[in-house]
């Protein structure tokens, strides 16, 4: 999870994994896969690398990445 602030300055906590989309438009519009809409005042880089922080912090990031020189091992053209 990641702590986020809404608009009136309480901060709350939303479950990384179901973060869909982060917008800013110019407020940072979460959507959920439940379809749950949040405005937070955090800026997208900001929430996208709280997300990356807590998706390394549970070890799922470095099962879906590959270190730079892997991915140019099985590129062709």
């Amino acid at each position: 999870m990641i702590q986020v602030t809404r608009l009136n300055g309480s901060k709350f906590f939303v479950n990384a994994l179901l973060i869909e989309t982060v917008e800013d438009t110019p407020d940072t519009i979460l959507t959920l896969t439940t379809g749950k809409k949040y405005i937070v005042l955090e800026n997208s880089s900001d929430v996208i690398r709280s997300i990356r922080h807590y998706l390394r912090s549970i070890g799922v990031l470095a099962a879906v990445t590959r270190p730079a020189d892997a991915q140019s091992e099985g590129a062709s053209s």
